[in-house]
């Protein structure tokens, strides 16, 4: 498997997205599938609930108990732009880590404004342990967007429970 890997970054392999068939010496396939349950899914949702509850709700100890340490990757890559404006104080960055989730639980509990994140268009791929959820959001502050994008998590489930374990997202003003 690694050796497949190493070659397709050395040489460019072009990923797949379809359903990854294995065959065997009589020429039969057997296909992969995700492994998913109607339990599993609804448990995810209800972290997603619960995670725009904790923002409403201004509590870090919600928000806390949902991600599954407090370093997790927790970002929001910047343009072009903004890459080369931060490059002004340090040359090397690469548009990655803004303040992680650290700074977020910290504005999320401390800000004096009213708060809210707001999900749609929801999408939840499950295989196992692992999800991962893609979404638009709106960012509300004192009932008013202040930005929104397309957020993608990825969850782990750990002692019968999902934990998010990366955030990502996308981040755009209002009118833009």
């Amino acid at each position: 498997m690694y050796g497949l890997v190493f070659a397709c970054l050395a040489f460019g392999c072009a990923p797949t997205l379809r359903p990854v068939a294995t065959g065997q010496a009589s020429g039969a396939a057997v296909v992969a599938r995700r492994v998913s349950t109607p339990e599993d899914l609804a448990a995810i949702h209800q972290v997603l609930d619960d995670f725009m509850a904790a923002i409403i709700h201004k509590s870090g100890k919600e928000l806390s108990a949902l991600v599954l340490h407090s370093r997790i990757l927790f970002t929001s890559p910047g343009d072009q732009a903004q890459v080369d404006a931060a490059r002004v104080f340090d040359p090397g960055f690469d548009g990655v880590g803004f303040g992680g989730y650290a700074a977020f639980a910290k504005l999320i509990t401390t800000s004096p404004d009213a708060l809210e994140e707001r999900f749609t268009n929801v999408e939840i791929t499950q295989d196992g342990p692992v999800a991962w959820v893609l979404f638009d959001y709106e960012f509300l502050s004192n009932a008013k967007v202040t930005n929104y994008g397309v957020e993608h998590w990825q969850l782990h489930k750990v002692d019968g429970r999902w934990k998010i374990f990366s955030v990502v997202w996308t981040q755009h003003a209002p009118g833009t």
